[in-house]
């Protein structure tokens, strides 16, 4: 793994080093319960996202999340790559992530989400190791889709055309593998944009792009096209890809909407489903936890055969307890001074 060197800067306040110092610590010590090791890390993200690229502060909480690449836990590892494409610092993360993509010996699920986040990021620089692993022979499927995913967001990202698009407000702050569909550009009804979803005869790019629209006509939930566009949503559960399958699961667990519930349940009850469609299933009804029979259900898979799965509904059930409670954020940012 290559670790960003910068120093901080002088007028860095100490009290926040030292709390991402704090924070390394929790999320890398083996010992530490997996809940909390997960909110160490989404208060890593949100430090690293709100300060400046360059800052002392966010070198120093990218690093603190890639620290904990050597985890066995390929749940907590995915789940550090995603985090690192979501902070927008591609200089810092970038050699992280690379690493991730390139080490063979990494869980499946943990080199497909370095390469998401690498494209999650934007950086035209990351498009040559793109490439590399799409077009690898003997590459993962699961690999090879994200990749070429990731280098269409990438084009799509640094291309004219999106300057001439036009594209519905989203209540989702997260960055996703592809865009929503542009408005003006093709039908945005959910009858239609469900027909996309489902075409397998157009670029996996384009089929995101109508996922993630569908998704922001699901919200927010007392929509009149919410139910209708979670229904639509739930039949991307049938494709041939897990990879898209699982995108499915994660896009349920962001729109926390009841109608997702059967088909979650489906998902993660179905054994013979690839474990990375059923974590993303637990840890989505892990967001309806506060939903009648859904800490039931997750109960049941406790002890599942697949360890990502038996993580991800422990995880699910901490989701459900915060779903439950007064708190205000799911992951307790420490009160720092100088931070957002």
């Amino acid at each position: 793994m290559t670790a960003s060197t910068a120093t901080p800067e002088p007028d860095s306040p100490p009290s926040a080093l030292s709390t991402i110092a704090a924070l390394r610590r929790s999320l890398t010590a083996e010992t530490t319960p997996l809940p909390v090791r997960f909110r160490a890390l989404f208060s890593l993200k949100h430090l690293a996202s709100s300060h400046p690229p360059a800052s002392g502060e966010s070198i120093a909480a990218i690093d603190a999340i890639a620290a904990a690449f050597v985890s066995p836990s390929a749940l907590l590892k995915h789940e550090l790559a995603y985090c690192l494409g979501q902070t927008g610092n591609g200089p810092a993360a970038i050699p992280h992530l690379t690493a991730v993509l390139e080490d063979l010996e990494q869980d499946v699920m943990c080199r497909h989400e370095a390469a998401e986040a690498l494209g999650a990021l934007g950086d035209a620089r990351c498009v040559e190791v793109l490439r590399r692993f799409r077009d690898r022979a003997g590459e993962d499927v699961v690999v090879t889709e994200t990749c070429e995913l990731a280098v269409e967001r990438i084009a799509w990202e640094n291309g004219e055309g999106r300057k001439a698009e036009r594209l519905r407000a989203s209540d989702f702050a997260s960055v996703d593998p592809a865009p929503p569909m542009a408005q003006g550009e093709e039908a945005q009804s959910v009858e239609e944009l469900g027909k996309k979803l489902m075409d397998t005869s157009v670029p996996l790019f384009k089929r995101y792009r109508a996922m993630f629209a569908l998704r922001d006509l699901a919200s927010p939930p007392d929509l009149p096209t919410a139910v209708p566009a979670v229904l639509a949503l739930a039949k991307g559960l049938e494709d041939s890809s897990a990879l898209f399958r699982h995108e499915i699961a994660f896009v349920f667990g962001q729109l926390s909407h009841p109608a997702s519930i059967p088909a979650l349940t489906a998902s993660l009850s179905n054994t013979e489903e690839a474990s990375m469609v059923r974590h993303e299933a637990a840890e989505a009804l892990g967001s309806l936890g506060h939903e009648e029979g859904v800490e039931e259900t997750l109960l049941k898979f406790l002890h599942d055969k697949e360890a990502v799965v038996r993580e991800s509904v422990i995880v699910a059930l901490d989701m459900a307890e915060y779903e439950k409670s007064n708190q205000a954020e799911y992951a307790l940012i420490p009160e720092v001074q100088g931070t957002a």
